[in-house]
């Protein structure tokens, strides 16, 4: 019995073990202009199990870049496009690399720290640095009550403001973050009590 575990590795398994071996069997055909025929025909198979290419403006050149990849690069034939280089279909991107600067406060994220840095290079006068103080600051309120149970005071986050920024930023004196407003609701919160919603008609559907 022929067991996938015991099978050739499947190249691009979107296309099958038959298209593979189809189209390695037509890299051992002598002649070229045969060989391209063939290849072509094969290619015609992959566009039929592959159709969601055709939405690619490119979509015939990545089918003959398929046709290439499942040979190993092997195939030699008079293709209506450049065949692709192995080294450079290869190539590894190069990493991302993250900040290595620790969050100070990880529940307001690295994002508050930039915006906070934005607000102390402001120059644009007391007025407008005044409004994105206030506007940064209900953004952390919120930020802060999704991860803490407890409300919180608005010098607690005018504190947390000024221990961000290391002390470059002063938040004016008489800034009112006013009420939370009632649409404003904690993780998996507001689900619950649209379940319990749910619930509660289904349950008068059935007394009916």
């Amino acid at each position: 019995m022929d067991y996938n575990t015991q099978r050739e590795k499947l190249i691009l398994p979107e296309y099958g073990r038959h298209v593979q071996k189809m189209m390695e069997q037509v890299c051992y055909i002598e002649d070229k202009a045969k060989r391209t025929e063939q290849a072509q025909a094969v290619v015609n198979v992959m566009n039929t199990l592959n159709p969601q290419l055709r939405d690619y403006p490119d979509s015939k050149r990545k089918l003959w870049d398929h046709a290439h990849i499942i040979t190993d690069y092997q195939l030699d034939v008079d293709a209506p496009y450049e065949a692709p280089i192995k080294e450079v279909q290869q190539t590894k991107p190069d990493p991302i690399e993250y900040s290595k600067t620790p969050i100070r406060m990880s529940c307001y994220g690295r994002n508050i720290q930039n915006m906070i840095g934005l607000i102390v290079d402001c120059e644009k006068g007391e007025d407008v640095r005044r409004d994105l103080i206030r506007l940064l600051a209900l953004y952390m309120r919120q930020q802060y009550l999704i991860w803490n149970k407890d409300n919180v005071a608005d010098e607690t986050i005018f504190k947390d403001m000024e221990l961000l920024s290391e002390g470059k930023l002063k938040v004016p004196e008489g800034i009112d973050l006013g009420p939370i407003t009632g649409d404003f609701s904690r993780p998996g919160i507001g689900n619950q009590n649209g379940r319990n919603l749910a619930n509660r008609k289904f349950n008068k559907k059935r007394r009916k």
